[in-house]
């Protein structure tokens, strides 16, 4: 290949860096996920005539991936033409996530090493931990969330902790020490921020680990992934950890809400506003409504008796599933739970081609959708910019490293 078209060395540095930095900065900054985005971007035209061929060659493995994010932009902009009300913010979210892609490309185009992505996951847990740890224990803030809210600090800082525990694979003998201690402190961070809806990521993730344990080369790295899920449970038992007193807190907002006592509580409050928003399905149940149909309904609503007034508070339903179906319909639903779906099948694939070069990219990935799919049943984790593209980079860069796997196969 002509040196013109080969990556510079000062190029594979920068292109190391950036993956790097992308969730090496995810929670301590509010620039981060923005300007890595933009950066690979810009990296994905300048070595488009490299990593182009390289993605067209493996267009039938990933393209019920591409497909499902371009669904998605194309629904929110067919939404808004059929409300009259269609404007851009609408469709920046979908917009962003499907160009993410370039992430993918530029893997292909430069070939970096997985090291550097582990690296910046074990370097953005462990400063995410100690920024969260301060918030908590020194300046003694119950419910800390960094630069963000505690909900998606803690279930952001979960996920990080769980693909840490995955980068093992590719950490030979004491070097795996490393990805270990970003998932303790992962698993700390969200600790400290007292979230607890992450905790059926838990569950899934040993599930999985269970399911596809025999990729954990090692026994010892199975009882790693079994200590990390005894100490969450260990929480329960440490009063300066605060998971006893949320989980009895939860419990007493469920039997509060049905016993019709206070229900201005934390799942008082969701419990109502999926209540609530079952009646607005109920009257658009194929494509949902627009923002402002659902505020004037909900509305009524209260007007009428059928909801309590916080309702109007909330900014949204926490719960991924409900938003998608309020104001999407079931149209909606199914095409934004392709972008799980179709991932997740991906990843899976990779994963039983039986190459262990892929093994830890590919059963991050899976976490990744997991994950997801778990915190989005108590909150709305695709409400934000952060969160979204948080998700789409990581989700296109793992991609390409499963496929850069399979070409050094070839």
């Amino acid at each position: 290949m002509n040196n013109t078209l080969r990556p510079s060395t000062a190029s594979t540095v920068f292109v190391h860096s950036l993956i790097f930095l992308f969730p090496f900065l995810l929670l301590i900054t509010n620039f981060g996920v923005g300007l890595c985005s933009f950066a690979f971007v810009l990296t994905a035209l300048m070595y488009r005539r490299q990593g182009w061929p390289v993605l067209v060659r493996h267009l039938t493995e990933i393209r019920g991936v591409l497909v499902a994010f371009a669904a998605v932009l194309l629904f929110a902009i067919l939404q808004g033409l059929l409300s009259g009300d269609f404007r851009m913010r609408d469709v920046e979210k979908p917009l962003r996530m499907l160009a993410a892609v370039t992430v993918t490309l530029t893997v292909l185009a430069c070939r970096p090493s997985r090291k550097a992505l582990w690296w910046g996951m074990i370097a953005g847990a462990v400063a995410g931990c100690a920024f969260i740890a301060y918030q908590r224990w020194g300046l003694d803030i119950y419910r800390p969330g960094g630069l963000i809210n505690s909900i998606t600090f803690g279930d952001m800082m979960l996920c990080l902790s769980l693909m840490c525990l995955v980068a093992t694979l590719d950490f030979a003998g004491r070097g795996a020490v490393w990805p270990a201690l970003g998932a303790l402190a992962g698993l700390v961070g969200s600790v400290a921020t007292g979230t607890r809806g992450g905790w059926g990521a838990i569950v899934l993730a040993a599930l999985l680990l269970i399911r596809y344990g025999h990729v954990l080369r090692g026994r010892w790295r199975k009882v790693l992934a079994l200590l990390a899920l005894a100490l969450v449970v260990s929480t329960y038992f440490i009063p300066q950890t605060g998971a006893r007193q949320r989980v009895d807190e939860g419990i007493s907002d469920v039997r509060q809400y049905f016993n019709h006592g206070p229900s201005y509580t934390s799942v008082g409050i969701r419990l109502e506003l999926w209540r609530s928003a079952l009646q607005l399905i109920e009257r658009h149940p194929l494509l949902g409504a627009s923002p402002p149909v659902v505020r004037a309904e909900l509305e009524q609503l209260v007007t009428d008796g059928h909801a309590h007034p916080f309702v109007l508070e909330a900014e949204h339903f926490h719960n991924d599933i409900v938003q998608v179906l309020v104001h999407g319909g079931v149209i909606g639903l199914l095409v934004w739970s392709s972008t799980l779906v179709m991932p997740f099948l991906f990843f899976r694939r990779q994963l039983q081609r039986g190459d262990h070069r892929r093994n830890a990219p590919a059963l991050a990935g899976m976490l990744l959708v997991l994950s997801y799919f778990s915190f989005g049943l108590t909150e709305v984790i695709f409400w934000s910019v952060r969160s979204n593209m948080f998700y789409a980079m990581m989700l296109f860069l793992l991609a390409g490293l499963c496929l850069n796997a399979r070409e050094e196969a070839r």
